[in-house]
């Protein structure tokens, strides 16, 4: 796989065999993609013999579907990192803002890698006086792509343990395989991880068939207020719904147990965008946006200080959840303007 053509790849291989000590951080709120390929090549750096640490910012919690992942042990909380590393890697983190407390140490690193897929991403080396190697690829399916081709460029050969984080990853951000960034590639590291012993039916059940039964109960409510514009989205149509902080605490439901509500509301058959503003325990909200392919939700959150990708993407707001909708109706309106600087798929196609 010719994955991250024209990166720097040397680069970035030559800073890893200089360091002794390493620290990795992957996104706030860490999911399959992060964690899994956080700790896959935080695996391989320990037996290379690295000193490692990987963490994430707060809250740092491991969500209950992502606890089976190898690798836990080298899991450090924040506070717990070097406070000026000499090499830092980065992952799955499309600007310093989605390292949340780790954006500081981040910024006083003596070097950074960054390994990462998504095509709207603010620059870390804005915010850095040290030296910077961007391995960020839009074209690959997953950061776990990435971090298989480091991986694979370190010349260490696949362990059940490794591949099982990288699945974790490959699996998640393409939607079990079935979203548009499913490649002939994709299938063929899928074929490499299987090869090296992992077992696709336990991950899926892992991540995605595994829940409380309180977790029924707040999709039930979040379902039951779930509201259709058919007219927005350029006529393509609108779900969008909300959960509470009150509804899930009440019911022992984390937020980090949320991630699924989305994967439901996206069914809708008369909407081509869905969204699920989720309450933080903060008080703020998360907005998770998804589209069929046919809406570019990742430059619209771009608009609302968030990202991802076309047809995966989120932001963090503040204020009413209808409030929220207003605005992110109007971003979504933004990108299908002649002369906005975004291009509707006709305009592609044309």
């Amino acid at each position: 796989m010719n994955t991250g053509a024209g990166l720097d790849w040397d680069r970035a291989l030559d800073l890893i065999d200089a360091a002794g000590e390493i620290v990795l951080a992957c996104h706030i709120g860490p999911d399959g993609d992060a964690l899994g390929s956080m700790l896959a090549v935080a695996q391989v750096l320990r037996g290379l013999g690295k000193s490692v640490a990987a963490s994430f910012g707060e809250p740092f919690t491991v969500p209950p579907s992502l606890r089976f992942l190898p690798g836990m042990e080298l899991l450090a909380g924040p506070g717990e990192l070097p406070r000026h590393p000499a090499l830092m890697i980065a992952l799955d983190a499309a600007g310093p803002d989605r390292l949340g407390s780790l954006a500081a140490t981040a910024a006083r690193a003596d070097a950074l890698v960054v390994l990462d897929h998504h095509a709207s991403g603010r620059s870390f080396a804005a915010e850095r006086a040290g030296e910077t190697v961007m391995l960020a690829d839009p074209e690959a399916a997953a950061t776990a792509v990435l971090a298989d081709e480091l991986i694979r460029r370190l010349g260490v050969p696949l362990t059940r343990d490794v591949a099982q984080g990288l699945y974790a990853g490959l699996a998640s951000d393409t939607g079990s395989f079935k979203y548009p960034c499913t490649t002939p590639q994709v299938h063929d590291l899928a074929r490499r991880l299987l090869e090296a012993g992992v077992r696709p039916d336990q991950i899926s059940r892992e991540l995605w068939d595994r829940a409380p039964f309180g977790y029924l109960q707040v999709l039930s409510a979040a379902l039951g207020r779930a509201r259709l514009e058919r007219s927005a989205a350029g006529g393509r149509g609108l779900v969008w719904t909300t959960v509470q902080r009150g509804d899930r605490s009440v019911l022992g439901v984390t937020y980090e147990q949320l991630e699924g509500v989305i994967d439901q509301l996206r069914r809708t058959e008369e909407a081509e965008v869905a969204v699920v503003c989720k309450q933080t325990d903060a008080g703020d909200w998360y907005v998770s946006t998804r589209s069929k392919g046919g809406v570019d939700v990742g430059r619209a959150c771009a608009l609302l200080g968030g990202g991802g990708h076309r047809t995966a993407a989120a932001f963090n707001a503040a204020g009413e959840p209808a409030e929220i909708i207003d605005r992110l109706r109007a971003a979504l309106g933004a990108v299908e303007e002649p002369g906005s600087g975004f291009t509707t798929d006709s305009e592609r196609i044309a």
